[in-house]
C-alpha cells in the first residue's frame, strides 16, 4: 500500500489531496462561522477547536512522514549498508555524452551500491524500470565528490539509464542499460 502511494505520481497527489482538502473544508468553516456570527462565538470554543485542529495536523504530518521515511533514498542506503553483507560495487563515471559502467548485469534481489561522479559538466543519472517507472535519481555535479546509493532490484528486465539534466547538445544521447536477472539456483 505504501509503496503505491509513495512510489508514483498519483500517490503523492492523493497524499496533497489527503492534506489540501481538510485545510480547504476548515477554512470554509471558519469563514462560514465568521460571517453568521463573530461576535456569539464563546472564546473557549473557538480555542478548544484551534487546538484540536493543530493537533490533528500534527499527528497527521508525523504519520505521513514517519510512513515515508523507507522511501528516502539516503535513509534506504544506510539500512542497507548496515544490513547487507554482500553488497556489489558499480563505478560510474559520467563525461559528455556517456557513462562508463564498471558492471551491467545483476541478480534480482541482489543489492548494489551505485557510486558516480562526473569529470565536465553536471550530468543526471536516472535509472528507469521495464516497466517505465523512475526507480532513483543521482545528481553529479564535478568536483563536488561521488555520489552513492544501494539499490535492490525486485523485477528482472532491462532498466534504461537517462541524464535528466541538460549536458549539451547530445544530451539525448547520453542513455545507457542495465539487465537484471532471475537468481541462479
Amino acid at each position: 500500500m505504501l509503496e503505491a502511494l509513495y512510489g508514483n505520481g498519483w500517490g503523492a497527489f492523493a497524499a496533497l489531496l489527503f492534506f489540501q482538502l481538510p485545510f480547504l473544508f476548515g477554512f470554509l468553516w471558519i469563514v462560514a462561522s465568521r460571517v453568521r456570527s463573530p461576535r456569539d462565538t464563546p472564546p473557549a470554543r473557538i480555542s478548544s477547536a484551534k487546538t484540536a485542529w493543530l493537533s490533528a495536523v500534527v499527528v497527521l504530518f508525523l504519520l505521513v512522514n514517519l510512513a515515508s521515511i523507507k522511501f528516502i533514498p539516503a535513509v534506504a542506503t544506510a539500512w542497507e549498508q548496515a544490513h547487507e553483507k554482500n553488497i556489489a560495487n558499480v563505478d560510474i563515471t559520467a563525461q559528455s555524452w556517456s557513462y562508463d559502467i564498471s558492471q551491467r548485469e545483476f541478480a534480482v534481489g541482489q543489492a548494489v551500491r551505485f557510486t558516480a561522479h562526473s569529470i565536465d559538466t553536471v550530468h543526471g543519472f536516472a535509472i528507469y524500470g521495464p516497466r517505465g517507472g523512475v526507480v532513483f535519481t543521482m545528481m553529479l555535479m564535478p568536483g563536488a565528490g561521488k555520489s552513492s546509493l544501494i539499490h535492490k532490484f525486485t523485477e528482472p528486465g532491462v532498466y534504461k539509464i537517462r541524464c535528466l539534466e541538460y549536458c549539451g547538445v547530445s544530451h539525448h544521447e547520453m542513455n545507457d542499460t542495465l539487465t537484471v536477472k532471475e537468481k541462479s539456483s
